[in-house]
């Protein structure tokens, strides 16, 4: 399957809290989870390398309806609730359509 829609976003953690929030997002690719679901193909979290509280999450997905239709589910809502108390300030997010590439985790 490919990838019509995707996203990255930066979130900064409040101080010392960049490890739960990566734990956190992981929990997205749990069974019955956002990143678990036939329609998303990329779920990658990543850490920056000069601050620990700065995490990047980068998403692809068969279309940008089906990211916002697993979004508005119950499991998803859970996580995003859970994650805005953990940020220091307001997430960024660059939306993009993919083209091609490679992931091998």
């Amino acid at each position: 399957m490919n990838a019509a829609y995707g996203f990255n976003a930066t979130l900064t953690a409040k101080p010392g809290l960049g490890d739960q929030l990566v734990d956190l997002l992981l929990t997205g690719l749990d069974e019955g989870s956002p990143g678990a679901s036939e329609y998303c193909v990329v779920y990658l979290v990543s850490r920056s390398a000069s601050s620990p509280d700065v995490v990047h999450i980068t998403e692809g997905w068969t279309s940008e309806e089906d990211h916002h239709r697993i979004f508005a589910g119950e499991a998803a809502q859970s996580i995003v609730s859970r994650i805005d108390g953990m940020l220091a300030k307001e997430s960024e997010y660059t939306d993009y359509v993919p083209v091609r590439g490679k992931a091998a985790f």
